[in-house]
């Protein structure tokens, strides 16, 4: 190692739990989106504690995907779809490209939807319009800020989940149920279920949560005045290692949450025979034993505060997708004038996102459509990681171990297991 190189190590190392608690709950927080809490709400609602089981079922697979996002962005020094346009053809490309950047699109309407649905709970304006406000806000925060201080409010925003956590435990929920649900799969062959089940799967495991994942070890790495691909190529031992701490910090704090999220809609919504959940005001109930008649301020609070975390990644997500794809100059700490194409992108997707919410959709119901979607854009995408992360000429030496490449095969085929699933329940 040179100097320089040994001092850009050591201010990597220096950051220790500071960078654990950031990059790891930035990841972990930005999965349980909106979208995220409807989906987990809604299935414990209609399931009660039958669902607990895809809680420690999917934590092994979400850190596997996100790993090998992580892991694909350090040694090879490029974000994912920079890797796809230097190493892929271009039809694979862009037909890769479309599918991640409606998802993201989608998604982030969703979640721009649900936030406005909380606040509409105190403030009686029309939802389009709160909708238009908060992205309006959020692209200004985009352009205008920086990527630290986006990292700094992410980290504060990922402690409002918390509420769940808290809820479920005053619920009191019975015991046995609680065990049975989470060790004791409970299988059920109906659209129904299976729609919850793949709406589940494709909002814990969503695309942009790869394409961020690398984009953020690449920004890191500028960060670090690694300005160059030849400077950020490669890997050390000791930062892969630090990087799989990291991410099975996050991935385990979004997957307790998830937990929580539908053991306390079970416990609450549930137990008391509704079993829908069609307003902010019926998802707000499940904080009800943490709050009482304050429930719906901190369900707003917490929906809010995570939409205001993963908008932003979405969006901007996108926008990294397409400049990679494009070859356009981008990054969070890049100057508007100077990456223009990049920021019109991020304003281009939050638009269009805006657009969608004028079309009168129910905010909560289009939380489960949204992770539908991503639910059959995901399994291609995390298949091509699986391929680029056991590709020597990108990965160099640095290529899958046998353990990672079992974990990451098992995932790919329950997420195309669960979709197809899903398709055959359609004409049963």
């Amino acid at each position: 190692m040179t100097e320089q190189a040994d001092t850009e190590a050591d201010r990597r190392t220096s950051k220790g739990i500071g960078r654990t608690v950031g990059l790891a709950l930035i990841a972990g927080a930005a999965d349980d989106d909106c979208s995220a809490i409807g989906t987990y709400a809604s299935a414990g609602a209609r399931f009660g504690p039958d669902l607990l089981w895809t809680a420690p079922v999917t934590l092994p697979m979400m850190y596997t995907v996100v790993y090998l996002s992580s892991k694909l962005g350090q040694v090879s020094g490029r974000g994912l779809f920079q890797v796809m346009a230097d190493f892929y053809p271009r039809w694979l490309l862009w037909s890769v490209l479309i599918g991640v950047l409606i998802g993201n699109t989608i998604e982030a309407a969703a979640d721009l939807g649900a936030m406005a649905a909380a606040i509409n709970l105190f403030v009686p304006v029309p939802i389009p319009i709160v909708v238009a406000l908060i992205a309006a806000f959020m692209f200004a925060l985009q352009v205008f800020g920086s990527y630290d201080l986006l990292r700094n409010l992410f980290r504060v925003l990922a402690l409002a989940l918390l509420a769940y956590v808290v809820s479920a435990v005053l619920a009191r929920p019975e015991l046995m149920q609680v065990l049975s649900g989470t060790f004791l799969p409970k299988l059920h062959f109906s659209r129904e279920y299976l729609s919850i089940l793949v709406a589940i799967i494709g909002t814990t495991l969503s695309a942009y949560l790869y394409t961020w994942q690398s984009n953020q070890e690449v920004e890191e790495e500028k960060a670090l005045g690694r300005t160059t691909l030849e400077k950020r190529k490669g890997a050390t031992t000791e930062e892969l290692r630090r990087s799989r701490h990291d991410i099975l910090i996050g991935m385990t704090f979004s997957n307790l949450i998830m937990y929580f999220i539908i053991l306390s809609t079970g416990s609450t919504l549930h137990k008391a025979g509704q079993t829908r959940i069609e307003t902010a005001a019926q998802a707000a109930e499940a904080l009800r034993p943490l709050a009482g008649d304050a429930a719906g301020v901190i369900f707003a609070a917490g929906l809010i505060g995570v939409g205001f975390l993963a908008v932003p990644v979405m969006t901007t997500g996108a926008a990294f997708d397409l400049a990679q794809t494009m070859g356009w100059k981008h990054g969070m700490n890049a100057k508007p004038q100077d990456a223009a194409g990049f920021y019109l992108a991020t304003g281009a997707f939050t638009l269009i996102a805006v657009g969608l919410n004028f079309f009168g959709f129910n905010p909560m119901q289009a939380l489960i459509w949204a992770g539908t979607v991503q639910g059959f854009s995901t399994p291609q995408l995390l298949l091509l990681i699986l391929l680029m992360t056991n590709n020597r000429r990108i990965m160099g030496d640095q290529v899958n171990s046998r353990s990672t490449n079992i974990l990451g095969g098992i995932t790919t085929v329950a997420i195309f297991a669960a979709s197809i699933g899903l398709v055959a329940s359609w004409f049963l």
